[in-house]
């Protein structure tokens, strides 16, 4: 199975988001990807518009429907990085990962948990302020591969939402990582996962300069069940691609039995 990372640089329009999308899952698809990930809030970034988030949500529907006709014409396994969808509260929305079959059935879908509070050198964040947590952790079942733990961005600091979710051999995690937090930690996050887990992680995400100056680190890249580094792209839009080999993750598991060896 071959797998792909789409990265973006997403603008508040959700049209000419759509449109990058369709264009890279068609150049995905070329690579011969049956596989491919989306990054966080595809559908639009970068809006100083305190609300754009809320307006989004309303949206969600025709957003979902894209993606599993994206899945049903492309007949791949499609992980929708994440988008709005409306919360029981009014005032703020979930940060919702959905995933679809070939035939364009929706499989499975996660409300982030984690909601990410940065204070910086040039910018402070507060996802809480426009975002309701979700409850509980999800992992998708997949024919031919088997378990995909669900997860988005800020998740990635939190091992134990991994560790709960039992044994699984991908960690898809859509991300859009400020370049700050980025520089310092994107690559250990995403490569310890992996070593942690000895599965793959497929982290697509926003790289690049958005349309309000908020600048995204980028460096989506596919990580191997030893932690190696597949394939990587600094910033901009495009797509990357690595091959899931069940034997390899089995050979690192065998080589270093540490699932089998917690005692806690």
């Amino acid at each position: 199975v071959k797998c792909s990372a789409i990265q973006l640089v997403s603008s508040p329009d959700p049209i000419a988001n759509m449109d990058s999308v369709r264009r890279l899952i068609g150049y995905a698809v070329g690579l011969g990807s049956t596989l491919i990930a989306l990054p966080e809030f595809w559908v639009s970034f970068g809006s100083d518009e305190p609300l754009a988030h809320v307006a989004m949500a309303k949206q969600s529907s025709s957003f979902r429907a894209f993606m599993s006709e994206m899945a049903r014409t492309h007949q791949i396994f499609l992980f929708g990085g994440s988008i709005p969808t409306e919360s029981p509260n009014p005032d703020r929305v979930h940060n919702t990962t959905f995933v679809y079959d070939p035939h364009g059935n929706e499989i499975a879908h996660y409300h982030k948990v984690h909601l990410f509070t940065f204070h910086g050198s040039n910018e402070s964040l507060n996802e809480s302020r426009t975002i309701a947590p979700g409850r509980g952790f999800v992992k998708a079942d997949l024919p031919t591969i088997g378990g995909v733990a669900l997860s988005i961005c800020y998740d990635l600091r939190f091992p134990e939402l991994f560790r709960s979710l039992g044994e699984f051999k991908i960690i898809v995690a859509p991300s859009a990582f400020t370049v700050e937090t980025g520089q310092a930690h994107w690559e250990v996050l995403v490569r310890a996962r992996a070593i942690e887990n000895q599965c793959y992680v497929i982290a697509p995400a926003q790289g690049g300069t958005h349309a309000n100056g908020r600048r995204t680190h980028g460096h989506s890249m596919i990580v191997g069940p030893w932690g190696q580094i597949i394939d990587e792209l600094a910033l901009g839009e495009g797509v990357i691609a690595a091959d899931f080999d069940c034997e390899a993750i089995d050979a690192v598991r065998n080589k270093i039995p540490a699932l089998a060896s917690r005692v806690v």
